[in-house]
């Protein structure tokens, strides 16, 4: 315990056990379709206010957000003319490299914008977070068809680090306890560097003669501790569905999620080539994902907002996946 002088009360000391630092890696920021050129967004990222905009050429950034003039928010009123970021409070420009070029009197001074590197996919925009500031090391992984983008979507603040959500995929023991889910190990959670996937069957009890028809055989990728892909082919319908879970520190304790689908034909390489009737299928089927997920989510939410994080868990027989997991997620952070 420690003595807080200002409120006079005894103050407990913050442990492992309490906090997990911010983990190393990319997280989401926004939905590409939310950055149409000559936008402004602000996003909460790392207990800090990120800028991002898309400048009338189509080059997006994102940037610390207060002018180095004399501090206003360029979240706050910022526009974007041409390609430069223009400051709400005088007018000074910032040039997509972060160079100041342009005030209303006078030369510009010699100062810039700082920024956060930011990388696009299947319309996702990501920001690189390093605690000591190194350049990626890996890559956001792509889907195996192209041009599929979430076409549903639904975001909530959660009260827990990010690897305690993206934990709750190796906690196999939950789904039947929490959802109602039947589950079966396919292939076991396997570790590839910043990645982690695997491959289960999922699904409500059914009677035994629909449990050999009716599978639902999912692939989960992990991609650091801000990234969740879940793909399921659909064979007998001629489709496959995508769901991402992406999680973003905001700041101590604090984390949005967001939970997004798409679905696509199953046969053709290029999702963007299916017939306008196919669309509407495909739009249909993954706003019924979405309804389906958000409903267990909710379910999860009761239990991550009022959990604790513990450094050592006394694991069962059948958790090995979670001390795999543990295991992973230590290259994401800072070593000791």
């Amino acid at each position: 315990m420690i003595f807080d002088v200002a409120s006079r009360v005894w103050l407990p000391v913050m442990t492992m056990r309490d906090e997990l630092p911010y983990p190393s890696g990319w997280f989401y920021l926004a939905r590409a379709r939310e950055l149409a050129p000559g936008s402004v967004l602000t996003r909460r990222f790392m207990d800090e206010d990120v800028v991002l905009y898309r400048t009338r050429g189509g080059r997006l950034r994102a940037v610390r957000p207060y002018c180095p003039h004399l501090g206003a928010h360029l979240g706050a009123g910022g526009t974007v003319r041409g390609e430069n970021l223009v400051c709400p409070f005088h007018r000074f420009a910032f040039a997509p490299d972060g160079t100041c070029v342009g005030t209303p009197d006078g030369p510009p001074p010699r100062t810039r914008l700082e920024h956060h590197t930011l990388s696009e996919h299947n319309g996702f925009v990501f920001a690189w977070y390093e605690p000591e500031g190194a350049p990626p090391a890996w890559e956001v992984p792509d889907t195996a068809q192209a041009g599929v983008v979430p076409t549903a979507a639904w975001s909530t603040e959660v009260h827990t680090h990010p690897q305690e959500i993206i934990e709750n995929t190796l906690d196999y023991r939950h789904l039947p306890v929490l959802h109602q889910v039947t589950v079966r190990e396919l292939d076991p959670p396997t570790a590839q560097g910043p990645l982690l996937g695997m491959r289960l069957r999922l699904g409500p009890d059914r009677p035994p003669a629909l449990r050999h028809r009716i599978r639902a055989d999912h692939t989960f990728l992990m991609a650091g501790l801000g990234y969740l892909r879940v793909e399921l082919p659909l064979p007998s319908l001629g489709l496959v569905s995508y769901l991402w879970a992406m999680h973003t520190p905001t700041g101590p304790r604090r984390t949005r999620m967001l939970v997004a689908t798409a679905c696509a034909d199953l046969r053709r390489p290029d999702a963007t080539g299916a017939s306008l009737p196919r669309h509407g299928l495909h739009r249909a089927f993954a706003r019924a994902m979405l309804r389906t997920a958000v409903g267990k989510v909710r379910q999860d939410l009761r239990i991550w907002n009022t959990k604790r994080y513990e450094p050592r868990p006394r694991l069962a027989a059948n958790d090995e996946g979670i001390g795999l997991f543990r295991h992973w997620a230590r290259q994401f952070y800072p070593s000791a």
